[in-house]
């Protein structure tokens, strides 16, 4: 999850500057079928087969025996297991393209299958959740949809909505091009057409809501609030010896403190633009990055801010102090990982229904979103919808734009950019941007070349300055702080600057991992990987 979704124009490996690196390989667009970290008979290919082997035996279970027709428990855990298999399926193909297909449980016949055609895995899922979505109950309808833990309606809907814009976008294929499916069962009109059904069948039913406040939402995350209705509509869920979210993806604490039992945190960052991708104004900024991390006397008595690196910005929505626990374990966390939000159903209705009925039409799905990021800017809201409503490209870029502000660091964006067919261009541009960034140069060309910092009366939290545009060195050095540094990526010593590291071969010609040599060397000689040059 955390390396797959690295490198985009949002998110990087925090080690992105050593190329070398096995986990860097993994986002870097380089990954080798030896790769240390994951060439093994146990990894995530292998475990998420065995989760769908366990759904193929479960389904068929359930049709032979669950009368669910007539019993609607029955037809609750088929319709959850429908789901499940249909999640396991979509992260095999966002990770490794075309994949074999397995729809029923495993026999001598079918032991061994080369990759299928992902075009007849959608069509399968999109069926398969069709019917899922008539067994499953809204969230709170009933006492076993009142977890976000669990599946419901909603999410199988919204689910089905991500699938058919995957299915309806462009791709690697086993050719070699990148290009959209010419299966006429899954043209874009009607993969749009499927998306925007399901997305206002969501919206409609008032199951689930956006909170009021962004930052609640990874409060709520972080506080393993579980019930259903709210903006998370479903999630994977961990006990409190498992998981990395946090451990992986959340602010550094680089000792043990008052917060937190284990030092860890920013495997995975942000990408340095992001922070300036955001108007100062917008709320989800300060929520999502964090220009610093945490240090301690090594104790549990204490916790206190000390400034990152424009090189090395945290996801601030998977947070160790905002948790109401203490996390004791030395390798995981705990927190859930919220596998989709109210939040992608509003914005995927926005993009389908702007393809299939124009700006108008959709803008008042994207205003939703906007209206909550600016609260108390309603007049930048306006303006900003009726620049971005001028045409059907206009608004469809502010999606582009929107999604990444929306979801740093939620792991979507690699996904969004190969279905966009934007991949290529998004990485060439933010190498660009990086560079400029780095060296003051462009749109950067007037911020400060440091930051001006104290630790505020509380003893914990530091007060920063120049971080926005506008921000001045001059007035950094008269503003009475106590403390300033160089706000940088990288060093003249640095062999490889940031932004050359940020991929290694071209995006679209790797977008995906190889299947790893151990599961080649097992598979009778079904499965290569020939359309990544490997």
């Amino acid at each position: 999850m955390s390396y797959y979704g690295s490198n985009t124009d949002s998110e990087v490996i925090g080690s992105i500057k050593n190329t070398s690196d096995e986990k860097s390989r993994l986002c870097n667009y380089n990954t080798n079928v030896n790769n240390g970290q994951m060439n093994t008979d146990n990894n995530v290919w292998a475990m998420l087969y065995s989760g769908i082997e366990r759904c193929n035996l479960a389904i068929r279970g359930l049709r032979a025996y669950g009368n669910v027709e007539s019993n609607s428990a029955m037809a609750q855990l088929l319709g959850e297991v429908l789901t499940l298999r249909a999640v396991m399926y979509t992260d095999l193909i966002k990770a490794w393209g075309d994949v074999p297909a397995r729809f029923e449980p495993n026999s001598a016949e079918t032991m061994y299958k080369p990759r299928t055609d992902r075009d007849i895995v959608y069509k399968q899922l999109l069926a398969d959740l069709a019917e899922a979505t008539t067994y499953l109950a809204w969230p709170n309808a009933t006492a076993r949809t009142s977890s976000v833990e669990r599946v419901n309606k909603a999410f199988a809907k919204g689910l089905r909505a991500r699938i058919a814009l995957m299915a309806g976008g462009y791709a690697l294929r086993q050719d070699k091009t990148v290009r959209l499916s010419t299966d006429p069962d899954l043209a874009p009109a009607k993969m749009y057409e499927i998306a925007k059904k399901e997305c206002i069948d969501v919206i409609t039913s008032r199951s689930v809501k956006l909170l009021p406040s962004f930052e609640q939402v990874f409060r709520n995350l972080n506080q393993e609030v579980l019930t259903a209705g709210q903006e998370s509509m479903w999630e994977i869920p961990f006990a409190e010896g498992r998981g990395r979210v946090i451990f992986d993806l959340g602010v550094n604490h680089n000792k043990i403190d008052k917060y937190t039992g284990q030092n860890k945190g920013g495997s995975v960052i942000a990408n340095p633009t992001m922070w300036y991708d955001f108007e100062k104004e917008d709320t989800r900024r300060n929520v999502s990055i964090t220009p610093y991390g945490w240090d301690s006397d090594g104790t549990a008595n204490t916790a206190y801010q000390v400034t990152s690196s424009l090189g090395k910005m945290y996801f601030g929505k998977y947070r160790y102090e905002w948790m109401k626990r203490r996390v004791t374990s030395t390798n995981d966390d705990g927190i859930n990982w919220m596998y989709m939000r109210y939040s992608d159903i509003v914005l995927m209705a926005a993009e389908a229904i702007n393809e299939l009925d124009g700006q108008n039409a959709a803008a008042p799905y994207l205003k939703m979103i906007r209206d909550r990021a600016y609260p108390n800017n309603p007049a930048m809201v306006t303006a900003y919808m009726n620049t971005v409503t001028a045409s059907k490209t206009t608004f469809f870029n502010a999606i582009v734009k929107e999604r990444a502000l929306e979801f740093v660091g939620e792991m979507l964006r690699k996904n969004d950019l190969i279905r966009w067919n934007l991949l290529d261009a998004k990485l060439a541009e933010n190498k660009t941007k990086l560079e400029q960034l780095e060296n003051r140069q462009g749109i950067y060309a007037n911020l400060p070349a440091k930051i001006y910092y104290s630790l505020k009366a509380d003893g914990e939290t530091l007060d920063i300055y120049g971080l926005n545009f506008g921000d001045t060195d001059a007035v950094g050095l008269a503003g009475g702080y106590t403390a300033n540094k160089t706000w940088t990526m990288s060093s003249s010593s640095d062999a490889t600057t940031f932004w050359n590291a940020l991929y290694v071969n071209q995006p679209s010609k790797q977008p995906y991992w190889p299947i790893w040599q151990t599961f080649l060397d097992s598979s009778n000689g079904m499965l290569n990987n020939s359309f990544l040059g490997l």
